[in-house]
């Protein structure tokens, strides 16, 4: 693409939306076009000059090549269907939609336009999971056997606005929370999710059709499984953690704090050898500074790469397209559905990255 890319951001005002607007102003290779969002005036105070709007189509009557969307999940499906009609790239917050049906129409509308459609799963960024994800793909622990995969906080009290909670709104609860990063990050390392099998509950906070607890075995289309949990009674405060076991060690990413650790043998059952990275630098900075240090450095990251998928660029990409953003919507609809049947899940493979 030629010049600049002029993108716009919905949802501009919120706490993650407003990242988002500052991670185009910092992109050389893009142009804020516009923003919009119902609190206009919190949209224009970080707009700095682009114009701000209430209303969808005086937004997308501005010159714009792509649009950003950070709104709640369950209004995001006509945003992404105007844009996608006014021929514009879309970058969705996760969830991509609070039901799968909606999900699917939305990835269904990308693909027919030949647009990109490209999932907010900013934590594949996060330097702890990217070091998992390179230690996959060069063989450091031989062959992959199986993966741990878990994400939890302490629920309710973790909100701002029940939105965020409340299933008719959030699509569900852990799953559709901290969860659905987790069964991104699931996906990323494992190459597709096309079976599932769980249990999904909701003893202790019991918000109708919210989990607080779902646990899962996820299957790859080769056979490799993950063991998987998201919660929302984990009473030690926010952590997301992966764990990649093969046939010559293991690696370990997690965060908060970040850190990763790895074991590597030169032979199943061999003499290990260990090496720790605490990432000082980033803890030392989100004391001072907060965990949005990290996070924009994370969606500074994946702009970037979204960017890069808009010029046609898809090799060595880590980010999330359509696909992946559908299948995370799926599976954290599946684990319910395996825990009322009692039976696996089976999806379609779905590729993409």
């Amino acid at each position: 693409m030629v010049g600049r890319v002029r993108l716009g951001v919905i949802g501009a005002a919120g706490k993650i939306g407003a990242m988002r607007v500052k991670s185009i102003l910092d992109e050389p290779r893009a142009e804020l076009a516009a923003v919009m969002d119902l609190d206009v005036d919190g949209a224009t105070a970080r707009a700095q000059g682009a114009p701000a709007f209430s209303d969808l189509d005086r937004f997308l009557d501005v010159s714009m090549d792509a649009v950003v969307i950070s709104t709640p999940a369950h209004v995001r499906e006509p945003l992404c269907m105007a844009a996608f009609a006014r021929g514009l790239h879309v970058l969705s917050e996760k969830p991509l939609h609070n039901t799968v049906e909606g999900a699917r129409r939305i990835h269904q509308a990308a693909r027919e336009k030949g647009l990109q459609l490209g999932g907010g799963f900013n934590m594949r960024y996060y330097p702890a999971f990217a070091f998992l994800h390179d230690v996959l793909r060069d063989g450091t622990i031989g062959e992959p056997d199986h993966l741990r995969v878990f994400g939890g906080h302490e629920g309710l009290p973790k909100f701002a606005h029940d939105w965020e909670y409340r299933a008719d709104k959030s699509g569900g609860g852990a799953l559709w929370d901290v969860g659905i990063h987790m069964t991104d990050m699931a996906r990323h390392l494992m190459g597709d999710i096309t079976e599932v099998y769980g249990v999904a509950t909701n003893r202790v906070w019991q918000v109708e059709g919210s989990e607080d607890n779902a646990m899962a075995i996820l299957r790859a289309p080769g056979g490799l499984a993950a063991i998987y949990q998201a919660t929302w009674i984990e009473w030690r405060g926010y952590r997301s953690v992966v764990e990649i076991h093969g046939s010559r060690g293991m690696a370990r990413a997690a965060y908060a704090p970040m850190e990763t650790l790895l074991l590597t043998m030169d032979r199943p059952g061999g003499r290990p050898r260990m090496r720790r990275n605490r990432f000082r630098g980033t803890q030392i900075r989100e004391r001072i500074w907060s965990w949005k240090v990290t996070a924009q450095d994370s969606f500074a990251r994946e702009l970037g790469e979204f960017l890069d998928l808009i010029d046609g660029r898809r090799e060595g990409l880590r980010i999330a397209d359509g696909d992946a953003a559908l299948r995370a919507v799926e599976v954290a609809a599946a684990i319910p559905e395996s825990h009322r049947t009692g039976a696996p899940v089976k999806l379609p493979a779905l590729g993409g990255q």
